[in-house]
């Protein structure tokens, strides 16, 4: 559990009312007060975010076994649906990566009816489990989990783009199974395109240069677009949109329902759940990223409302999967967005793209689509987060190696169900451990007499009044389960607050999900100029905050919080002194 802040007295608040907790983010922001140069930045936000989905929504659409124009349907429709009712005030929805597993296995089984009824049924589990207010419990998935089925589906992505990659020309299916995909790929090595292969470098050659050179620059649009035009004017007798799907139709489609009746849906009915699984974990995954970057904060059940809603309308127009895009939202902010109005636009740009210049995308070759996914799976993959949890402990290893293991052999859902277990029975373990090394920290703290006076640490009131820093007690085991409650906690400590002090002096051990909360906490902590320092760390403890890169610079660590309290009160007294002597030397001089 997490002790109150020794520097305030936080008011008991009231329970928010259903209204309030599920109003959308843009009543919020037009209720603050919309002006002109708050749309002027959504609408650059909107059109950079667009420039950046359009090449997307088309590459993961075809990876997943439809069409491009069903990935811009995708991003249209959702996205324009999660933007207004949703609980994230910078969240871009749209078709996502991590689906491309379980959508091209969904269409290999289903068809791509099945595919659309279950994104609808996926769509109405996502609002009930939002409606019933559960949205907090899916942050309960432990941090080596995530990072195994992240990287397991980057994998799986790269794997299913080796065939466009090299301009394979198949005679038979491309198999779903990674093994079985990789001998066949390796039968038909000999058929690879030379041009193909050259387009497809020279895409993702371009999309790197520009990201180092010019990181504020549409890497991806320019690769893609100078890709399609060398292919028209060269005319490379490789795959294009147009040779393989007959071009972009420039017209949007009206609602319609797939063939639905009881058998269909039991049939889907564990692939929708496997969609409201990964659209849930995705999203708010998305979310929190977003409050990272800006300082704001979410509403989780109204986000999952929201993604029921823009997968339901998906469905309905011929899209798959929506979820909260991660690379798209952040772009978003650094465009500069103010609020969902970007997103909005965002979902309108790419409507005008489909209504006017469709056939332009006809020229789009498929190898440039698929260098274009090769670097989003490079990118998706955490590398640094992988290589770190392997080193921290052995634990984290085996849950990690096991999740990213069972994503890419197995199922996404059995990897995130045993990543589960395995994290549970890993904090479970390491309890009884704590328990047994570590008896002076009990994890529920007994009641004590008082001891002598001359024993006791006087009680300094100036502590609760002092505005620069706030000090926080954790007591108790910091594990997966009460990472995300702490963080929110933590999370809303005032602007005008200089120093956060939190003690971990009463944790018996710190588990990889709180160590990398408290990391990302840091970084925020960094960004707003206030000091960061943990005291009462045990060794083990700090082996594995350093091991996720909580270290000095970034943070602090001391003994003891009156130590922490001491060093903070003379540095800011050395900082107000040299100030007072430079005012007072420039007045002089003047």
């Amino acid at each position: 559990m997490i002790g109150a802040p020794m520097s305030a007295t936080d008011p008991t608040a009231a329970q928010p009312t259903f209204s309030e907790l599920f109003t959308p983010k843009i009543v919020t922001v037009f209720r603050e007060g919309y002006r002109v140069a708050h749309l002027r930045a959504d609408v650059i936000a909107g059109l950079t975010v667009a420039i950046v989905a359009l090449p997307l929504s088309m590459a993961i659409a075809i990876a997943s076994g439809a069409s491009p124009a069903q990935g811009l349907y995708t991003a249209i429709v959702g996205g324009f649906v999660v933007s207004v009712l949703g609980g994230s005030r910078f969240q871009i929805g749209g078709p996502a990566g991590a689906f491309i597993v379980l959508v091209s296995t969904a269409v290999h089984t289903h068809g791509m009816d099945g595919v659309l009824l279950a994104t609808i049924l996926a769509g109405f589990m996502l609002a009930a489990v939002g409606f019933l207010r559960l949205g907090t419990y899916i942050k309960f998935i432990p941090y080596p989990v995530t990072v195994g089925f992240t990287a397991g589906i980057a994998v799986i992505i790269f794997s299913s783009q080796i065939k466009d990659l090299l301009g394979l020309r198949l005679v038979e299916q491309e198999p779903g199974e990674l093994l079985d995909k990789l001998q066949v790929l390796w039968e038909y090595a000999g058929t690879f395109e030379p041009r193909a292969v050259m387009l497809s470098l020279a895409t993702i050659a371009v999309i790197v240069a520009v990201r180092r050179l010019r990181p504020h620059w549409p890497g991806m649009l320019i690769a893609v677009a100078a890709a399609a035009a060398a292919t028209a004017f060269l005319q490379l007798p490789v795959a294009t949109i147009g040779s393989q799907f007959g071009g972009i139709p420039n017209s949007f489609p009206m609602p319609a329902l797939p063939a639905i009746d009881l058998n269909r849906i039991r049939e889907v009915l564990p692939t929708a759940v496997s969609f409201a699984l990964l659209g849930s974990i995705e999203s708010l995954l998305s979310a929190v990223v977003a409050d990272g970057m800006t300082g704001r904060r979410h509403r989780s059940n109204c986000e999952l409302v929201a993604q029921g809603a823009a997968n339901i309308a998906s469905g309905l127009f011929g899209g798959i999967c929506v979820t909260g895009a991660i690379a798209r939202t952040a772009t978003n902010i650094r465009a500069g967005a103010h609020s969902p109005v970007a997103g909005m636009l965002h979902s309108a740009f790419l409507l005008a793209f489909l209504l006017l210049a469709a056939r332009l995308a006809s020229f789009i070759p498929l190898a440039a689509l698929a260098g274009v996914l090769a670097t989003v799976a490079w990118n998706m993959a955490e590398k640094a987060a992988f290589a770190n949890l392997l080193r921290a402990s052995r634990g984290d290893a085996a849950v990690l190696l096991t999740t990213f293991l069972l994503t890419i052999f197995r199922s996404l859902s059995e990897a995130i169900i045993v990543g589960f277990a395995l994290g549970s029975v890993l904090f479970i373990h390491r309890m009884s451990r704590a328990t047994a090394i570590a008896a002076h920290t009990p994890f529920v703290e007994e009641d004590q007499a008082d001891s002598p006076p001359a024993m006791r640490q006087p009680y300094d009131e100036m502590i609760a009044k002092d505005p620069f820093v706030v000090v926080y007690r954790i007591t108790g085991a910091f594990f997966f389960g009460a990472a995300a409650s702490i963080g929110s906690v933590l999370d809303r400590v005032s602007a005008t607050h200089r120093a956060l002090v939190i003690d971990l002096a009463a944790v018996p051990f710190v588990d990889s999900t709180a160590a990398n909360m408290l990391e990302g906490l840091a970084r925020k902590a960094s960004r707003r100029h206030v000091h960061l320092v943990l005291t009462g760390t045990s060794h083990e403890a700090r082996e594995g905050l350093f091991a996720h890169g909580l270290k000095p610079p970034l943070v602090r660590y001391e003994r003891s919080i009156e130590v922490a309290l001491h060093k903070l009160h003379a540095q800011r007294t050395k900082k107000a002194s040299m100030s007072a002597t430079s005012a007072s030397g420039a007045s002089s001089a003047m």
